[in-house]
């Protein structure tokens, strides 16, 4: 039986991997992509995901959904994904009626509360659209499955000493959705870089399909954290996580956001010895076997 999800996400290079398993793969029933302001702005995060869209042919609807943070200011990412945020690759040009006119936080109710079946939500970028969602309409809780985000960290953090991006982008929302009482999946910093993808990896996608050429073509644009030594394709990982959950090593903790500290803002505060986790940690993946699990995901595509 297919999965049903909903994709949260600001493309965004490693985004657009995500999104590409997600739409073909054979156990997931994505229902729609919601966009938030993250890696760049919300009309480039909106136009990137109506770019993959059009790629893809895809009929998913697209959602345009909150613009900025819930209380801080507007944080981007385009030194990483470039001034796009998805530079690389000649994609078509976007047509304003690819949009779906419903607001992202209206959307994934509607979707929620008509769904036969829970729904997981894999939020891939700021959660200001889930936090959004689960504090207006606390009532759609009974209708969500799980959430797998990415973001985090239980050691260093990739934008300041000990945040990671979509945390601190929006740390407010975080501290809201991980103390949502729902069930919680962190796929964070710690499981990337137990397992970066090398550069030969990334041009073995070339000659896969349209797809891996895409993503070849945009992941030479990406200059994440240990750039060096190869990259890390980190909102890849909850869709892979979703698909061979056994092939990670996790542990249970208490998850919580620091929204106050001058030098700590954002950052993941894990707790492993509480008695009362409230989150599942991605930690680690044999590198071997993400690489192999992320190109055969990727066989699916066009």
């Amino acid at each position: 039986m297919k999965q049903p999800i909903i994709i949260d996400t600001d493309p965004g290079i490693d985004d657009a991997a995500a999104i590409s398993i997600a739409l073909y793969h054979p156990n997931f029933d994505l229902r729609m992509i919601t966009t938030v302001n993250g890696n760049v702005g919300i009309e480039k995060t909106t136009a990137n995901a109506l770019k993959l869209k059009r790629f893809f042919n895809s009929d998913v609807p697209v959602h345009r959904g909150a613009a900025q943070p819930l209380v801080d200011a507007i944080r981007d990412a385009s030194a990483v994904h470039g001034e796009s945020g998805m530079d690389g690759y000649p994609f078509p040009d976007v047509k304003t009626s690819d949009l779906a006119s419903t607001h992202a936080v209206e959307a994934m109710r509607k979707a929620l509360e008509t769904s036969d079946e829970p729904i997981t939500l894999v939020p891939i970028g700021p959660l200001t659209n889930i936090a959004l969602l689960l504090s207006t309409y606390p009532e759609v809780k009974d209708y969500i499955k799980e959430i797998v985000l990415m973001g985090g960290s239980a050691s260093r953090g990739n934008v300041t000493p000990l945040a990671e991006f979509n945390i601190y982008c929006d740390p407010e929302a975080a501290q809201i959705v991980f103390n949502s009482g729902l069930p919680i999946t962190m796929v964070g910093l710690d499981v990337a870089r137990s397992s970066t993808l090398s550069h030969d990896s990334i041009d073995a996608l070339q000659s896969l399909n349209k797809t891996g050429d895409m993503l070849h073509q945009i992941f030479k644009h990406y200059k994440g954290d240990d750039f060096e030594k190869g990259i890390n394709v980190y909102d890849a990982y909850t869709i892979i996580y979703l698909l061979h959950p056994e092939k990670f090593n996790v542990q249970e903790a208490d998850v919580q956001i620091e929204t106050t500290g001058t030098l700590t803002k954002g950052a993941t505060v894990t707790d492993f010895n509480t008695r009362y986790p409230n989150c599942t940690v991605v930690m680690s993946v044999d590198p071997n076997e993400f690489k192999t699990m992320f190109i055969n995901a990727l066989q699916y595509c066009d």
